[in-house]
């Protein structure tokens, strides 16, 4: 398609920085800059090669007053992000001049550029597809290594490549079965059972090796929520502290410190864990105390893993019962805290009420026991799954939706072909196994949906 307006936006994070950047992108961005650039050598920008950077100020033609120092890299179509010309202006990096330079950028007939509209563009004008512009979001969010790289892998279409062998199988045994329907009168060479057969299996075999990664895919993309758990004065805060090896919670022998909910993130293998130390659970008079219980109530029911911590100095009370029985549905690891201390915890009775829960044991003040604890919570989020990260993962659930889909009808196909009803019926689940697979890479999706995805971009990406 052929976009006839120029967009413009600034790129950097709102705040003081060393540098600034204001980016133009379509057919009038270096006109527009042309304008309002005085270079230091008097050289035109339209006259510049492609990939060049230049030195001068700009200047807003209303007052004829200079804005800023800058470089302006100039970069020409068609070997671009977006596929149009585009220029960078790096400036001072404080907040009112980017302000100002994209102010007069936008006064020379630029437009302010939508979330997202760069990438939009170059995803509009065939440089990238769908899932390669989705998975520059997952990049700049991106909270631990292993994320980054299973990003750098879908931007670089890994899971492009894979999706579209499927779309091609697809398309082979739609495009045959089409022509035996359309063409009965023509000698078309006709699979055999077994081929068909082993072409769908084919089909089906390798959709469902993509779904298999979508829970390991999500986990890395999103993480997971833990909640530290236990009644007061446990030890819970110390815990926080040695998982996120800093002093980040406040640690007294005074029950009750913890008044409020704690969110931290770590990361343990790669997996980004969004860490909630509670306010212990117990019943009290103290209004401000019992808001934080009640906002530990509800973080524990979304948990996706629960650390108890028990003190094993203490044998097991009425209240630690009453947790257990609240989290014996929920994953749990039992902390055993405090272990440099006399051990008076029934740790068979534990066993017994939550028989599927790991017990390790833990000084977390002495910061001893807390690998073996990142061990353990590692072995429970992999469940035995292979840790490394080259190979292509679903992380988005659009993605997993739209596989879900082709997983279902390709199925519906297969049962089709056993029953040995007529081709017509085979090729409509077929071109619904198309469509469906076809959204991941955006070639088949609605204006509406596109729109959505890049509305969750940024301003000036």
């Amino acid at each position: 398609m052929y976009i006839t307006d120029t967009i413009a936006a600034i790129s950097t994070a709102v705040g003081e920085g060393g540098i600034g950047i204001v980016r133009i992108s379509g057919p009038e961005a270096i006109e527009i800059v042309e304008e309002v650039f005085k270079s230091k050598k008097d050289k035109s920008l339209l006259e510049a090669d492609s990939y060049t950077a230049h030195y001068g100020k700009i200047v807003d033609p209303r007052s004829q007053q200079v804005v800023d120092e800058v470089i302006t890299l100039v970069m020409k179509a068609p070997k671009t992000y977006t596929t149009e010309d585009i220029v960078e202006i790096d400036c001072h990096g404080g907040s009112i001049v980017v302000q100002k330079i994209l102010d007069v950028v936008l006064h020379m007939g630029a437009r302010l550029a939508d979330p997202g509209e760069f990438t939009k563009r170059a995803f509009l004008n065939g440089r990238i597809d769908l899932a390669q512009a989705e998975a520059i979001i997952d990049l700049i969010r991106s909270q631990t290594e292993v994320g980054l790289e299973v990003a750098i892998d879908q931007l670089e279409g890994g899971l492009s490549k894979k999706v579209n062998q499927i779309r091609e199988d697809i398309i082979s045994l739609l495009a045959h079965l089409e022509a035996t329907i359309d063409f009965p009168e023509d000698e078309i060479e006709d699979f055999n059972p077994e081929q068909l057969a082993d072409r769908i299996d084919g089909a089906v075999k390798k959709t469902n090796e993509l779904l298999e990664t979508s829970q390991r895919g999500k986990i890395l993309r999103e993480g997971l929520e833990v909640a530290i758990i236990g009644k007061a004065n446990v030890g819970k805060s110390s815990l926080l502290n040695a998982l996120l090896r800093e002093n980040r919670a406040i640690v007294t022998e005074v029950p009750g410190t913890t008044r409020d909910v704690i969110e931290e993130v770590i990361n343990i293998d790669g997996i980004p864990l969004k860490i909630i130390d509670t306010a212990g659970i117990r019943k009290t008079e103290d209004k401000v105390e019992r808001i934080g219980i009640e906002k530990s109530e509800k973080f524990l029911k979304r948990a996706d893993l629960i650390l108890l911590v028990l003190d094993i100095s203490q044998e097991i009370t009425t209240e630690d019962r009453e947790l257990m029985e609240l989290i014996k549905s929920k994953q749990t690891v039992v902390v055993a805290n405090k272990f440099d201390l006399n051990n008076n915890l029934d740790l068979e009775a534990i066993e017994e009420f939550l028989p599927t829960a790991p017990i390790v044991k833990t000084s977390a003040i002495e910061n001893e026991g807390v690998n073996k604890l990142e061990n353990v919570i590692s072995d429970l989020i992999f469940s035995g799954d292979v840790r490394a990260t080259n190979q292509t993962l679903i992380t988005n659930m659009r993605h997993k939706n739209a596989l879900d889909r082709t997983h279902q009808r390709l199925l519906d196909v297969r049962e089709t072909f056993e029953k040995r009803l007529p081709n017509d019926f085979i090729t409509i689940d077929l071109r619904a196994a198309l469509e469906a697979i076809g959204e991941i890479t955006g070639d088949t999706i609605g204006e509406d949906i596109i729109d959505q995805i890049f509305a969750d971009f940024c301003l000036g990406k």
